[in-house]
């Protein structure tokens, strides 16, 4: 049973993670509803939560446990997030290995794209050389992949499908991620589209980009309603960051870095416990805090430095 400290550190873990993935997906949706009405504005701040936030990170939980524990059936692990029975709770437990790899592998293989091809600000050095090398992710992520599943066959076949399942939602996400992204912008200016459907349109896009967070929440833990109340508050958040605040955000320019470093760590957290390695449930939200803090700071000299130019 969680005790009351470690269920607030996991959740303000949650809510800052699920704030720092999301920002690239609020700055294209600042900029689509900046040329829209303010009831739409208004529309989507609100009514849209409840899509963004039940719809989404409420059900996307829930199949996950439902896809890794089918006996219970889909009745049964909606229940089943919310029991407080310890034999549930060592039942998915036990399943969750093959979940944990598989949300890992994903993690891992999103961040070395990040790391060889996407563009960035260079906030580490070495970075830039790498991003030289960008023919070499395939290489890398095909050796990782090769190598968890070489050691995960060993112990339950199980757990290697597990990591080639990570590894297939990692291209499928990523090609709906990368439409998704076009067509976001695309929105931006298109005066022919109406309010309406623009705000419809950006709600899809924002299922697409949401699973990053959701895979991730289960590195801080396996309890549901945890990572309900954390994404839930993330996602509010970052509703109102879009409104209001996102071009301060934007301003620090190495956030994103500190997101994907936490993407880093959080999945081979993952990995390591789908082969049982015990890793207190602290380490994850205090590195998450770590280093996205780091990358705050950095970002917050810089514009200290170029202020005082």
């Amino acid at each position: 049973m969680i005790d009351l400290f470690s269920a607030v550190l996991v959740i303000m873990g949650l809510v800052v993670f699920e704030i720092i993935t999301s920002i690239d997906n609020a700055v294209i949706n600042a900029e689509v509803l900046h040329g829209m009405s303010h009831r739409a504005r208004r529309w989507f701040l609100t009514w849209g939560i409840f899509f963004s936030v039940f719809l989404i990170r409420g059900a996307l939980p829930w199949a996950i446990i439902w896809a890794t524990n089918p006996a219970l059936g889909p009745a049964g692990a909606l229940t089943a997030t919310f029991s407080n029975d310890p034999s549930v709770a060592e039942a998915i437990k036990t399943s969750s290995p093959p979940l944990l790899i598989a949300g890992g592998t994903f993690l891992v293989f999103l961040f070395f794209h990040w790391l060889f091809l996407e563009p960035k600000n260079f906030g580490l050095k070495g970075e830039r050389y790498i991003q030289k090398k960008g023919v070499w992710f395939f290489a890398v992520i095909s050796i990782i992949l090769s190598l968890m599943t070489w050691f995960a066959i060993n112990r339950q076949p199980l757990l290697a499908f597990g990591a080639v399942v990570g590894s297939t939602a990692f291209f499928i996400v990523h090609g709906f991620k990368e439409n998704a992204a076009q067509r976001e912008r695309e929105l931006i200016g298109n005066v022919r589209m109406s309010d309406w459907s623009k705000i419809m349109y950006l709600e899809v896009i924002d299922a697409t980009f949401s699973i990053d967070g959701v895979v991730g929440a289960f590195a801080f833990t396996l309890a549901v309603p945890l990572i309900l109340i954390g994404n839930g508050i993330g996602a509010i958040a970052v509703r109102q960051l879009t409104i209001s605040n996102i071009e301060r955000v934007k301003r620090y320019k190495y956030l994103k870095n500190g997101a994907m470093y936490s993407i880093f760590i959080l999945g081979w957290v993952m990995i390591l416990h789908s082969f049982h390695v015990g890793i207190p449930d602290w380490v994850s939200p205090a590195t998450t805090f770590i280093i996205i803090g780091y990358f705050f700071w950095k970002s917050k000299r810089e514009l200290d430095v170029q202020a005082k130019q």
